[in-house]
């Protein structure tokens, strides 16, 4: 972890920590030589995409707390820059790290709607809906460039193939000639997440996602074309956002979201020390009062990764945000997120490619 962490305007992490796979590791000291040099400002740091060539993309869960079976993410690491994001972790697997790397030096799976495909088209495949967003935003900033999670649809849509999109971006709204004739064979629902309607600590814990107020707009363009949208209050971070959660439901009830979800912070691996290190930059007075309240739902741990009790915790809060939820949704009429249903008949394997073109 950095010596002297730096919060970074647009960007949620502060340090660029070393994975846990990474077999150097890099400390900074100051000799007296370098100090002209740090007292120079700090470059922010920009945006990198690099090409990847996806060998799958179709992921299969078996979780028991998770209501889906099968999942994709267009692209790795999140352009969001969201500091709770339990999927900072993976890009150690890349040999990058949680921090920095995670948000800024990003993998655009570019032949993703050609895999798709091709797997859609194996014998067996069994029809399951799909989760597209389920680690990583599948409409993050450089979608609106890259446009792979669009091309991705266009194959979903052509096969009549039902999916589940999770999104904190209003870009979703670019898609909706592909989204309303789905959402008529109830093929798609969506998921706008929304986990405060502070625009001042949105900034700061997700830095480059659409703007609270923007992402209940999109919810109401959604319902009133008539796509199934939903609004998840992912994740409830105690004393830091709970105070939002019943306007948060309030307001997109009024949008038109149909049902409500929500999780409470987790923070798996080196996540820990990067929701800290946030902490104490951002909310050093409230920070060990979150993480004491964090631990409480955690038996005592800053993370539990029990299936049971690992998405809204246990515990004294843990049951009052749960009751707190269940009378917000009650008062505004709206159902839970497991109670929708995609249609799975109409799907039909997409043909290969021919050079003689569709004859038939």
């Amino acid at each position: 972890m950095a010596e002297h962490p730096t919060a970074f305007k647009g960007r949620g992490a502060a340090s660029n920590p070393e994975g846990r796979f990474e077999t150097i590791r890099h400390h900074a000291e100051d000799d007296g030589w370098q100090q002209a040099v740090l007292d120079q400002e700090t470059p922010r740091p920009c945006t990198q995409v690099t090409e990847e060539r996806a060998r799958s993309v179709i992921t299969h869960n078996d979780s028991p707390d998770i209501h889906f079976s099968q999942a994709m993410n267009p692209y790795r690491g999140c352009e969001h820059g969201c500091i709770y994001c339990f999927a900072r972790p993976t890009h150690s697997y890349l040999n990058l790290s949680p921090g920095l790397d995670f948000e800024t030096k990003l993998r655009a799976k570019t032949n993703f709607a050609q895999v798709l495909r091709a797997e859609l088209t194996k014998p067996g495949y069994v029809v399951s809906p799909i989760n597209i967003g389920s680690s990583t935003d599948p409409y993050q900033p450089i979608e609106k460039r890259w446009r792979i999670t669009r091309a991705a649809l266009e194959v979903l849509a052509q096969c009549r193939h039902p999916c589940v999109i999770v999104t904190k971006n209003a870009l979703v709204e670019r898609d909706l000639d592909l989204l309303v004739p789905m959402a008529r064979e109830r093929l798609v629902q969506v998921f706008v997440s929304v986990n405060s309607l502070d625009n001042h600590l949105a900034a700061k814990l997700e830095p480059r996602a659409s703007a609270p107020h923007r992402r209940i707009k999109a919810i109401r363009t959604l319902a009133q074309a008539g796509v199934p949208v939903g609004v998840l209050v992912a994740p409830i971070i105690p004393a830091l956002n709970d105070c939002d959660m019943e306007a948060v439901i309030e307001q997109a009830a009024q949008a038109g979201a149909a049902c409500a979800g929500y999780t409470v912070l987790r923070l798996p691996l080196e996540l820990k020390a990067l929701f800290r290190q946030w902490l104490a930059l951002h909310a050093p007075q409230r920070a060990e009062h979150v993480m004491s309240l964090v631990r409480q739902m955690n038996q005592g741990r800053d993370y539990d990764s029990n299936f049971a009790t690992r998405m809204r915790g246990q515990g004294v809060f843990a049951d009052l945000l749960r009751k707190r939820f269940e009378l917000a949704c009650r008062r505004h009429d709206l159902g839970r997120t497991r109670e929708l249903a995609l249609d799975g008949t109409r799907f039909v394997p997409p043909r290969e490619r021919s050079p003689q073109g569709e004859l038939f």
